[in-house]
């Protein structure tokens, strides 16, 4: 029995931390389905949210509901901008120019984050810090269970946007056709910062969520290296492939580190992923998509 409650803590414990490689992963996929585009400042941008809920919550002294939310609409603001003003310029040239400038936006960000806030770690109480739940002898940590309802409610309000909003089925057009998307009258340029604001303000998530398991520093960005594993594990283009690969690399990482030697656990994702590229290259929910004029 004792056995019993020990994985299932670690199965919880771990869709808590894939929860998170998850929600940065749906950036990852959100902006290539619409561009092709891969954003490697993905976990950067998480880290700077993260940073401006510490400063709203703990500095301006705002209500943690009040600064979150306030905190994922400048982050989503950010994005659209960084978008509209940088990424765009680069539009057309080849891929690898895109994946050194977003590499390159990643350092920028993390050095400025370092300047700002300092490169010590920080943090803020959340309602949810130092709780924990009792179920039948099972003891979970609210913070871990509020990572994993936080994202399937953000999954189901992202659900409703894009199949019953107008701009949701406008980036769903925009994403599958650009050019027959822009002769329908659909703003394709608009649509895309939209898009980065989206992805911005689910990695704004990400960081608040993470807040109360792991403390806020410049380099939790990196994360984003084991979201990329993720989203491609979940078939890098599928939005419920995204969230299923980084709860699997969660699980995975915490049965390692209960399991295997120390210093195992951190290269589990990179071994999943490799593991995956032998046996089904195309991810798990791969999409068939077709090439974009």
């Amino acid at each position: 029995m004792e056995d019993a409650a020990r994985i299932l803590q670690l199965v919880v414990n771990g869709a808590a931390s894939g929860c998170i490689y998850g929600l940065i992963a749906l950036g990852f996929v959100l902006i290539y389905k619409a561009t092709e585009l891969v954003n490697f400042a993905q976990g950067d941008i998480m880290m700077l949210g993260g940073f401006v809920a510490f400063s709203l919550i703990t500095h301006f002294h705002l209500p943690y509901w009040v600064g979150g939310l306030l905190a994922i609409v400048i982050t989503a603001a950010f994005g659209y901008v960084l978008d509209a003003f940088v990424i765009r310029r680069v539009i057309g040239q080849p891929q690898f120019a895109v994946v050194m400038l977003t590499l390159g936006l990643g350092f920028i960000f993390r050095a400025a984050a370092g300047i700002t806030w300092g490169y010590d770690s920080v943090g803020f109480d959340t309602p949810f810090t130092n709780k924990t739940v009792n179920i039948h002898g099972l003891v979970l940590g609210e913070d871990n269970l509020s990572i994993i309802v936080g994202t399937v409610l953000l999954c189901g309000v992202l659900y409703l946007f894009f199949s019953k909003t107008r701009v949701g089925v406008a980036m769903q057009a925009a994403s599958q056709n650009q050019l027959a998307a822009y002769y329908m009258g659909i703003p394709v340029r608009t649509i895309f910062s939209l898009i980065w604001a989206i992805s911005a303000g689910v990695a704004c998530l990400a960081g608040i969520l993470l807040s109360p398991v792991s403390m806020i520093d410049v380099n939790m960005g990196f994360l984003g290296i084991k979201a990329f594993a993720a989203a491609v594990i979940g078939g890098f283009g599928s939005i419920p492939g995204s969230l299923i690969g980084g709860v699997i690399v969660g699980i995975v990482e915490q049965f390692a580190g209960y399991k295997l030697p120390a210093g195992f656990q951190e290269v589990t994702s990179n071994v999943v992923l490799l593991l995956m590229l032998f046996i089904r290259p195309q991810g798990l929910f791969a999409e068939r998509m077709g090439k974009r004029v």
